[in-house]
């Protein structure tokens, strides 16, 4: 049977919401390929997620648990990853495009002697053959990958698949090793407590240089929370992290994050192809700009020319009197 393994992101116990989108491109392969989704997930006291992982839709779920995975290893976690990848028929091996995905996915197919495609915003399954497109040359165009040795292994670009839902999958437990920990992360120092993380926001609210000083990015700040909390976030062109306006963690670009929010706003941001680069899949594209020749124009699929300071606040105003009425 040609089963596809999602491999789970689970931080803290609780399970991160790009790992159900991945389970619903897993769904993709498996009606095509006639397999299974198997999810699996590591570390310590995962019950939580694990139950949530066969409540949306993986039809077995795998929890390496145990104290040994309390911190994530790479080396160790990608070791027994891979033993449950054979053990399960494993065809197509997914993982969500974050931080961890970035790192483990890669030892988890070098593991298994096999390639990877990275950021994928598509899957395909054609006799048997697992394909996947990703986009290219700073998002101008879009790449059709076939897969030529298996298993397939991708990162899936969060926010391009729909979480999924609906499921009652059965879970089954194996004890974590205690051996191959080489390395352990001892402490992650969170950015800001309770933000939503920029890959995974639904709205992702971005300034630039026409905000003209870092005070003024409050604006920003305001309009991300009208959206209510666990909506939004905030992000910054590169011309403004530089400046120091806003930490690095929030540049969106091609050497920044790359996100695909549902709606994303770019306020006071030129749109050099830098920017554009980390954005341009977003799927409703806002942008507000005093120059109506502003790149960012093109790319847009609403565009106010005119002052954020006086297009921003109202806009925020709107958006709260809808967000309360709900």
């Amino acid at each position: 049977m040609s089963n596809i393994i999602v491999i789970a992101e689970v931080r803290g116990g609780s399970l991160k919401r790009p790992s159900l989108e991945v389970i619903t491109a897993a769904k993709q392969l498996a009606s095509a390929s006639g397999g299974q989704v198997v999810a699996i997930a590591c570390g310590n006291g995962i019950d939580a997620a694990t139950a949530e992982l066969a409540a949306g839709g993986a039809a077995k779920v795998i929890a390496i648990d145990g104290p040994s995975f309390t911190e994530y290893s790479g080396d160790a976690w990608a070791k027994a990853i891979v033993e449950q990848v054979k053990a399960n028929d494993g065809t197509a091996v997914l993982m969500a495009h974050t931080a961890m995905g970035k790192d483990l996915l890669p030892r988890v197919s070098g593991l298994l002697d096999t390639g990877i495609i990275t950021d994928v915003i598509e899957v395909s399954c054609e006799g048997g053959a697992y394909g996947a497109k990703k986009p290219v040359f700073a998002g101008k165009a879009t790449m059709t990958v076939k897969a030529t040795k298996s298993p397939f292994c991708a990162t899936i670009r969060p926010n391009n698949f729909e979480a999924s839902t609906g499921g009652s999958g059965e879970v089954s437990k194996v004890d974590a090793p205690s051996g191959d920990l080489l390395s352990v992360v001892k402490e992650i120092i969170a950015a800001g407590g309770d933000k939503t993380p920029l890959a995974e926001a639904k709205v992702v609210v971005a300034g630039g240089r026409g905000l003209k000083e870092a005070d003024n990015f409050k604006l920003i700040e305001d309009l991300a929370a009208a959206f209510g909390p666990g909506v939004a976030a905030v992000g910054a062109s590169r011309a403004v992290c530089d400046a120091g306006w806003r930490p690095h963690s929030e540049q969106v670009g091609q050497t920044g994050k790359v996100v695909s929010p549902p709606l994303y706003f770019a306020i006071g941001i030129s749109g050099a192809i830098q920017h554009l680069a980390g954005m341009r899949t977003a799927r409703t594209i806002v942008a507000i700009n005093k120059d109506a020749d502003a790149p960012i124009f093109k790319v847009a699929d609403y565009g106010i020319v005119g002052d954020a300071f006086e297009v921003v606040p109202a806009l925020i105003k709107a958006i709260e009197e809808v967000v309360a009425n709900r």
